[in-house]
């Protein structure tokens, strides 16, 4: 089995030939009809082109570099390679399964912000091995290898070239996730927020959960940390030396004991201080 790091070495060439194609497309890309989500999330259920080509290509890759690797992508109903994988399912401890969101923010691809990304992870039973996060519009790219901290480059780097990422004076700005917005109120006596639902535009650009390794917020509440991004991008800023928990203030559970490729409810802060806060927020509710 190669390691994580020889894993993220193989697919880069390819993670970077995709994010030129979604530079390139983003603006006559057209939109395939809807995936329906049951809380009528409309991030949940965009979907283009854009998403499905990468896909495959992405799928095409590891088929050729790795057949015998899992492997999950967001759009496995919907692609022509699903059937040729060993599983898409979490397997035992140091058997990897790599996941990847092709396009994750396609709503803001769909309307022309330039804060989408490709998110490819390595994840093992107990826990994250490895993400990578390209965002193609700011030529850059994000990884973390775990207990190895995150690192950032251009799109020209290779990953020996990335430089140690760490953040000391991000924004005072706080996201929640679709479901969230009722902490809203709560939370604004110590922070800007942002709530996803009510706050998105399709004229003006938002953070997403990026905004965690960019340095625009110090913290987030999501509703749940999906593997292939949300909880990718937290587990990330964890690795940066950012707080993560549950909405207790637990340690989240090992990969293998969630279900639906997610952990529960993700909080994420800057600081131990910044943590606490949102924490007592939520025990309010």
């Amino acid at each position: 089995m190669p390691t994580p790091r020889e894993i993220l070495d193989a697919l880069l060439p390819n993670l970077k030939i995709a994010a030129g194609y979604a530079a390139k497309m983003q603006a006559s890309i057209g939109a395939r009809p809807d995936k329906v989500a049951a809380d009528h999330n409309l991030f949940a259920e965009a979907l283009t082109d854009a998403d499905l080509s990468i896909q495959t290509f992405i799928e095409v890759t590891m088929l050729s570099l790795f057949p015998d690797i899992r492997f999950y992508g967001e759009e496995f109903e919907q692609t022509y390679n699903t059937k040729y994988f060993r599983s898409i399912e979490l397997g035992p401890q140091d058997d990897y399964l790599v996941t990847l969101d092709p396009i994750d923010g396609t709503r803001f691809y769909m309307d022309g912000h330039p804060n989408y990304q490709i998110i490819l992870t390595i994840l093992n039973a107990d826990s994250f091995e490895a993400v990578i996060a390209l965002s193609p519009a700011f030529d850059r790219f994000y990884y973390s290898l775990r207990g190895q901290g995150t690192f950032l480059g251009s799109l020209a780097d290779d990953l020996d070239s990335c430089q140690p990422l760490k953040i000391d004076t991000p924004k005072n700005q706080v996201i929640l996730s679709w479901t969230m917005g009722h902490l809203a109120d709560a939370l604004r006596e110590n922070f800007s927020v942002i709530s996803v639902q009510p706050d998105y535009s399709r004229e003006v650009a938002i953070p997403n959960t990026n905004g965690l390794l960019t340095g625009d917020l110090t913290g987030a509440i999501l509703a749940a940390g999906k593997f292939i991004d949300g909880g990718a991008l937290s587990w990330m800023a964890q690795e940066m030396g950012y707080v993560l928990t549950d909405h207790q203030g637990n340690e989240l559970p090992a990969l293998q004991d969630c279900e639906n490729y997610q952990w529960p409810g993700v909080v994420v802060g800057s600081s131990p201080a910044v943590h606490q806060k949102l924490l007592d927020v939520l025990a309010q509710q």
